[in-house]
């Protein structure tokens, strides 16, 4: 279940400068790579498309727009998508912090409500395993 305010809330420590860590979370062919495959318009108010293989409970369409831009410090965009009671009608933050050695990374995954149980659970272990493996995997490839 959700907690109260409806918010998944993670961080991680990069070792990579946030112009980096901007590319890889603004490139849609870099998103492709560790999240979905995108066509993600690095632009405010443009909408796009997250797309992954359908499953029995999930079209594997994700519907968003980007909400808020600013290069190496945040991006917000909304998060669409899903099948009856699990439809969602979330947004993602994004916000850099640069640090010694690199970048801090926050996500706030936002808009939960109570009958979300499934999609906020595997939304929140989804996000970490796709920065964990996925982005850090991209990050360490790039020059």
């Amino acid at each position: 279940m959700p907690p109260k305010d409806g918010t998944i809330s993670l961080a991680w420590d990069l070792p990579h400068p946030p112009a980096k860590v901007w590319r890889a979370l603004t490139d849609p062919e870099l998103v492709s790579q560790w999240l979905m495959k995108t066509d993600m318009p690095a632009e405010r108010g443009k909408a796009f498309t997250f797309r992954a293989e359908p499953m029995p409970y999930w079209d594997g369409i994700v519907h968003s727009e980007i909400v808020e831009l600013e290069p190496q410090k945040r991006l917000r965009y909304t998060w669409k998508g899903g099948p009856g009671t699990e439809v969602l009608d979330t947004v993602v933050t994004w916000s850099l912090f640069p640090v010694e050695g690199g970048t801090r990374l926050e996500l706030e995954h936002s808009g939960f409500r109570p009958e979300h149980g499934r999609a906020y659970g595997g939304a929140k272990l989804g996000w970490e395993r796709k920065v964990d493996g996925g982005m850090n995997g991209v990050l360490a490839a790039l020059n």
